[in-house]
């Protein structure tokens, strides 16, 4: 079992930036596949972003260019670092891992064991 806690939301305007964390409870988690996933108002749950160990990494068409993500294994802490944020990228913000390889990880079709309980981001124009 893991423990996924997300933090780091809440409310800019348009044009701001934020920064997500996710610590991951137990041992080392270096070579998991790790992710952000955002569900807006009315919307589907969308995969944002996602990385498996210290390399490959996928982004979703809506954010590429405007947040990376991140990990630092000695902390055991996922990172999503969000610039030039939009209204449409208001949501709720998930955390998600589990021991999925490559391709799976970082592809379309990922989907995570293990969630945290998600953290708002408001963004207003």
């Amino acid at each position: 079992q893991m423990e996924l806690m997300e933090s780091g939301g809440g409310s800019v305007q348009a044009g701001g930036s934020l920064r997500l964390s996710c610590v991951a409870s137990g041992t080392d988690k270096s070579n998991y596949c790790m992710g952000w996933f955002r569900q807006g108002p009315g919307k589907a749950r969308e995969r944002v972003a996602a990385i498996r160990g210290d390399g490959p990494r996928s982004y979703a068409d809506s954010v590429k260019g405007r947040f990376t993500i991140s990990k630092d294994n000695t902390k055991n802490t996922l990172y999503l670092q969000m610039n030039s944020l939009k209204p449409e990228d208001t949501a709720m913000y998930y955390c998600a891992a589990d021991r999925s390889s490559q391709p799976v990880c970082t592809g379309v079709l990922w989907a995570p064991a293990y969630w945290g309980q998600g953290t708002q981001v408001t963004v207003s124009s």
